[in-house]
C-alpha cells in the first residue's frame, strides 16, 4: 500500500515498542517520518527524521515540532505514542509519580498537538491518532495512576475530535491491550516470577496472548490513512477481546 505517499509523519516515543513499530510501517506505506524520542541515538537516520525531544518541556516540543517542519515541510499525520506506566493501587503513589506520569501521558499529548495543530490545519489529509489503553474503560488491579492518564486521553481525543473537525483534522485512539513491548517486559522483570507473570498477563486476554506492536501500529495507520476520510472521534481496541469478551472459565 502506498496511501501515505508524500504526507509527513510525527510519532511520538517512536524509538521503541509500538511507536517503532508504527514509524516503521508508516515509511513502509510511503510516508515521509520523524520519530520523536527522548533518546533517538538507536533510530535509524536513513529511514527517518531522528528529533530529540521531551514531551514534558513546553521549549523542546515546540523546537522539535519547528524541526521537523523544516526539514521535511509540513505535518499531515501526528501520532501521539508517547507515554510511560506506573504500578501500584491509589494508595501507593505519591503526588510525584501522579503528576510525573499525567505531564507525559495527557499534557504531553496537548503540548505536541498545539504546536502541529497550525500545520495539520494546513494539510488536506491531517489526522491525530493518540494511544490509549484498554485501562481506560476496564478496571485492571495495580494500575490506578496509569488508568487514570489513559482514560483522560480517551476523553481528550473525543473532545479534539470535536474541536477540529471544523479545521479537517481527525482526531481518533487506539486502545491496545497488553502488548508484548519493552514496558511490559521491564514489568515482567520486576516481578519476582517473570514467567508465572507472563502466564497471567496472556491468560486476562481472551485470545491467550499478548497483543503485539505490529498489531497496533496497523490499527493507528488504519486511522492516519486518507483512507480513512470518515473515521473521527473513533477509540477503536486492539485488546485481543478483553474489553468486549466475557468467556466461561
Amino acid at each position: 500500500m502506498s496511501d501515505f505517499t508524500d504526507l509527513v509523519a510525527v510519532v511520538t516515543g517512536g524509538a521503541s515498542g509500538i511507536g517503532a513499530a508504527t514509524a516503521k510501517l508508516l515509511a513502509e506505506r510511503g510516508a515521509r517520518v520523524a520519530v520523536l524520542d527522548r533518546d533517538v541515538a538507536d533510530v535509524d537516520s536513513r529511514a527517518f527524521a531522528a528529533v530529540a525531544c521531551d514531551v514534558t518541556s513546553t521549549a523542546a516540543v515546540d523546537a522539535a515540532i519547528s524541526d521537523v517542519v523544516s526539514r521535511l515541510g509540513g505535518i499531515d499525520i501526528l501520532v501521539n505514542n508517547a507515554g510511560i506506566g506506573a504500578v501500584g493501587d491509589v494508595t501507593e503513589n505519591g503526588e510525584d509519580e501522579w503528576h510525573r506520569v499525567l505531564d507525559v501521558n495527557v499534557v504531553g499529548i496537548a503540548r505536541v498537538t498545539r504546536a502541529a495543530m497550525p500545520h495539520l490545519r494546513e494539510s488536506p489529509h491531517a489526522a491525530i491518532v493518540n494511544t490509549c489503553s484498554v485501562v481506560a474503560t476496564v478496571g485492571v488491579p495495580q494500575r490506578a495512576v496509569y488508568a487514570a492518564s489513559k482514560g483522560a486521553v480517551a476523553a481528550l481525543t473525543l473532545a479534539m475530535a470535536a474541536d477540529h473537525v471544523a479545521d479537517g483534522v481527525r482526531v481518533n485512539a487506539v486502545t491496545p491491550g497488553t502488548a508484548d513491548t519493552p514496558w511490559v517486559e521491564r514489568l515482567l522483570e520486576q516481578s519476582g516470577d517473570a514467567a508465572a507473570a507472563a502466564e497471567a498477563l496472556r491468560a486476562r486476554q481472551p485470545m491467550g496472548r499478548l497483543v503485539t506492536a505490529d498489531e497496533v501500529a496497523y490499527a493507528i495507520a488504519y486511522l492516519a490513512s486518507p483512507m480513512s476520510g470518515s473515521t473521527t472521534g473513533t477509540i477503536l481496541s486492539v485488546d485481543g477481546g478483553m474489553s468486549g469478551l466475557r468467556l466461561p472459565r
